[in-house]
C-alpha cells in the first residue's frame, strides 16, 4: 500500500481526508494546502533543520501546517491552545522557533505571546489580524498548489506533557533521505491494521503527540478524519454510529464519562463497524474497562507508548481479560527492567522499565535530563517502573518522578492508590509526596468520594483504617485530604505538580 498524503489527493482528490464538526477537507484541498504553507514558509526563509511552533485548534489546518514543515525539512512543534501566554512563551522559547504560526481566534493570549517570549521568531496568524502577527491568508492564497522544488523531510519535535515540571522538547535527527510518511506513521499503520478507507475519530486536542500522529498516519494511509473539537461523551457515541467508525482512541476519563450517561443511551448504542478502540496516556482503573468491553466488546486496544518514543507495548481485550492491569507485551523495541545499578531483573521483580533497539532521543537542550532517561547501555525510558510476568507481558507500578521516599523506604504512588481504590466509598484517587521535617516526605492522598461525605472526618478515619490493613504503618498515607476533582491534562494525564502546589498553598 501506499503511504502518501499526495498519493492519495491525485487518485481521489474528492475523498474525505478531515472532518471537524460540519467543516470538511478533501484530500485536494489538504495536498493544496500543504503545499502553499510549504510555499509561504520557503519564503519566508524557513530550512531544513530550523524550529516552527504551531499554535492552534482542533482544526484541519494544523495537518496543513504539519505537512507543509514536514515538507521543507522543519522540525514542528505544537504548542497547546490551551496554554498561558507565559506556558507558551516557554516552549517557543526552548525550542529556538524561527518561525510561529497560530489561529487567530485564540486572540489575547496571542497578543500577549511576543512580549512573553521574550525573542523575536517571525510571528505568522492563520484566519484573521492579530497584533504583532503577519496575517498569511493572503500569501497562501497566492502560493503555488504544487510542491516546492526543494522537499526535504522533516521532523515533529513533541513536548512532554509536563505533568511533573517543564515540558520537554523530544528531539531526533532528521531523516538523511526524503521520504512523503513519516516513518512513526508507517509504524502505526502497521501496528494497527489501519488502511485505505479507515475511518478514525480522533476525541483529543491535536497538539498531543498521539492524536496528531494517528491523524498523520490515517491521512498517509488514505483514511479518514474525524476529528471532535472538544469531547463530550454523547457526541462521541452518535459519531461513532453515524460516521461508522472503523478505529477511535480514547483515554480513561473519556470512559469514566462514556459510562456515566444515561443508561437507555447507553444500552441504544450501535457501532458494528467499530472494530478497534485504543487507549493510553494514564493507567486505566481496571473496573472501568471491564465495564467498558463487557458494554463495547473485545475491540479495546491498550497501548503503552510516550512522546519519547523509544519502545511500545499493546494488549488487547482478550489478553488483558486474562492479566487485568498489563500493558501488553513489546511491539516496538526490546523491553528490560533495570535496577538501581542498570542490571537487568528476572520477570516478576519490579524495577525501571527500558527499551532498546529504537533510535536514540534527546531532550531538546537538556543532556542531564537525557542521561536521567538513559542506562549505562544506552537503553532509554519513559520513566516508568513495573515489571514483565513470565510470559512478557508489562505490569506498570509506578512513575520514577513520582516516587515518595519517606524514613528511607521508596513508596510508590500507584501501588497505594491502587489499595484506596479497593474502597467502596472512594471514586477517585491521588497520592503525592509532602515535605516532612522528621522523615523527608510523607505520602498524602488526595480522595475524591464517591458521594458527598457527611462526617468527612469519619470517612477519613476509615480510609486511614482500611490503609493500615492494606498498606502497614510505613506506607499508608499521612494525611487524606477530600477533593471535588483531580486535576487532569486535556489527555488525561493526572497533574502531581498541582496537587503538590495545593500542598505548598496550604
Amino acid at each position: 500500500m501506499t503511504l502518501d498524503l499526495r498519493h492519495w489527493a491525485l487518485q481521489d482528490p474528492g475523498r474525505l481526508a478531515v472532518r471537524v464538526g460540519d467543516v470538511n477537507t478533501t484530500y485536494g484541498e489538504l495536498e493544496a494546502q500543504a503545499n502553499r504553507m510549504a510555499h509561504v514558509l520557503r519564503a519566508k526563509g524557513i530550512r531544513r533543520g530550523d524550529h516552527v511552533a504551531a499554535l492552534m485548534g482542533n482544526g484541519a489546518s494544523v495537518f496543513a501546517v504539519v505537512w507543509g514543515a514536514y515538507r521543507v525539512g522543519a522540525y514542528v512543534t505544537p504548542v497547546p491552545s490551551t496554554a498561558s501566554a507565559e506556558d507558551a512563551a516557554y516552549i517557543v522559547r526552548d525550542c529556538g522557533a524561527r518561525a510561529v504560526i497560530a489561529d487567530a481566534c485564540l486572540g489575547e493570549v496571542l497578543e500577549a505571546l511576543p512580549f512573553a517570549a521574550g525573542h523575536s521568531p517571525l510571528w505568522l496568524a492563520l484566519g484573521g489580524d492579530v497584533r504583532g502577527f503577519l496575517p498569511i491568508d493572503r500569501l497562501l492564497a497566492e502560493a503555488p498548489a504544487a510542491p516546492v522544488a526543494d522537499e526535504s523531510s522533516g521532523a515533529l519535535m513533541m513536548y512532554t506533557s509536563g505533568t511533573t515540571g517543564h515540558p520537554k522538547g523530544v528531539w531526533r535527527a532528521l531523516p538523511q533521505t526524503m521520504s512523503a510518511c513519516p516513518s512513526f506513521a508507517q509504524d502505526l499503520i502497521a501496528m494497527f491494521d489501519v488502511s485505505e478507507g479507515s475511518r478514525y475519530l480522533s476525541t483529543a486536542p491535536l497538539y498531543h503527540a498521539a492524536p496528531l500522529r494517528f491523524g498523520l498516519a490515517f491521512l498517509a494511509a488514505g483514511g479518514s478524519v474525524y476529528v471532535m473539537p472538544k469531547f463530550e461523551a454523547g457526541k462521541a457515541l452518535e459519531l461513532l454510529e453515524r460516521e461508522q467508525i472503523t478505529h477511535s482512541q480514547w483515554v480513561p476519563t473519556m470512559f469514566q464519562r462514556l459510562l456515566a450517561l444515561d443508561e437507555k443511551q447507553r444500552a441504544s448504542f450501535r457501532a458494528p463497524h467499530h472494530r478497534l478502540a485504543l487507549h493510553s496516556a494514564a493507567p486505566c482503573p481496571v473496573p472501568v474497562k471491564h465495564a467498558m468491553i463487557e458494554w463495547w466488546g473485545p475491540i479495546l486496544e491498550e497501548y503503552y507508548s510516550g512522546s519519547e518514543g523509544v519502545g511500545l507495548t499493546a494488549v488487547t481485550s482478550r489478553e488483558w481479560l486474562q492479566r487485568p492491569g498489563s500493558v501488553g507485551r513489546t511491539r516496538k523495541g526490546e523491553l528490560h527492567i533495570l535496577g538501581d545499578d542498570d542490571e537487568e531483573l528476572p520477570a516478576g521483580q519490579a524495577g525501571r522499565v527500558f527499551f532498546s533497539g529504537i533510535a536514540p532521543f534527546a531532550y531538546h537542550g537538556a543532556p542531564e535530563k537525557t542521561a536521567a532517561r538513559t542506562s549505562r547501555q544506552g537503553w532509554q525510558t519513559f520513566g516508568d517502573v513495573g515489571y514483565v510476568d513470565a510470559d512478557g507481558y508489562l505490569f506498570l507500578t509506578d512513575r520514577m518522578d513520582d516516587m515518595i521516599i519517606s524514613g528511607g523506604v521508596n513508596i510508590y504512588p500507584q501501588e497505594l492508590e491502587a489499595a484506596l481504590l479497593g474502597m467502596p466509598d472512594v471514586a477517585e484517587v491521588a497520592v503525592v509526596g509532602a515535605p516532612d521535617n522528621e522523615f523527608g516526605e510523607r505520602p498524602v492522598a488526595f480522595v475524591v468520594p464517591r458521594r458527598p461525605a457527611l462526617d468527612s472526618s469519619a470517612l477519613a478515619g476509615a480510609i486511614d483504617a482500611f490503609a493500615l490493613q492494606r498498606l502497614g504503618r510505613i506506607k499508608r498515607p499521612r494525611e487524606i485530604r477530600f477533593v471535588d476533582a483531580l486535576p487532569y491534562s486535556p489527555q488525561g494525564k493526572l497533574l502531581r505538580r498541582e496537587l503538590r502546589q495545593w500542598i505548598v498553598n496550604t
